[in-house]
């Protein structure tokens, strides 16, 4: 009866192994906080990559457009191809797409506190910013580019990739005139 005694308390005096025990719930919350940096990272950097392919949409319809013939929605008829070419030569491709209605043009004016307001569409250009507060500005040709882009996270369930959105939108205005 004294050989399990002593194997028992042998057992309890040894300490081997114990750096693992103590050390497996820091990793656990370490491997948390690398798949939530990952996930983050990641999906700062596809916001970054559409924004700039939406970017890159408006400029096209800049350059494929003559600007000595708007509005470009009526004189130009390359532009929804162009627009559209233009805003899938990302590394996401044609994962990324035109929202509906997209590119659309109006005129826009600066109001008197300074922030660019839509005040027609293309079909009834007003003869002056009046609307908004300042006479003596004429309106502004402007095509707004909007992108969409449907986002899976890598690590559902584990990270904080709930709160992102499952739809990522972006919007870029370029002024044609």
């Amino acid at each position: 009866m004294t050989r399990p005694l002593s194997l028992l308390r042998a057992f309890a005096r040894d300490a081997r192994g114990v750096a693992a025990v103590e050390f497996a719930p820091i990793a656990l919350f370490l491997a948390l906080g690398i798949l939530n940096t990952i996930e983050i990272a990641r999906y700062l950097n596809l916001r970054m990559e559409i924004e700039n392919a939406t970017q890159m949409g408006a400029q096209a319809a800049w350059k494929t457009c003559d600007t000595a013939h708007l509005p470009a929605g009526n004189n130009c008829p390359g532009l929804n191809a162009a627009v559209s070419a233009a805003v899938q030569t990302t590394s996401l491709g044609n994962q990324v797409t035109l929202a509906s209605g997209s590119p659309s043009e109006g005129y826009y004016c600066v109001n008197s506190t300074g922030v660019l307001v839509r005040v027609s569409d293309i079909n009834s250009k007003p003869s002056d910013c009046s609307a908004q507060g300042v006479a003596s500005e004429q309106p502004s040709d402007y095509i707004q580019v909007s992108t969409t882009y449907s986002y899976s996270p890598l690590f559902p369930g584990v990270t904080v990739s709930s709160a992102f959105p499952g739809t990522v939108t972006a919007s870029s205005l370029m002024r044609m005139q």
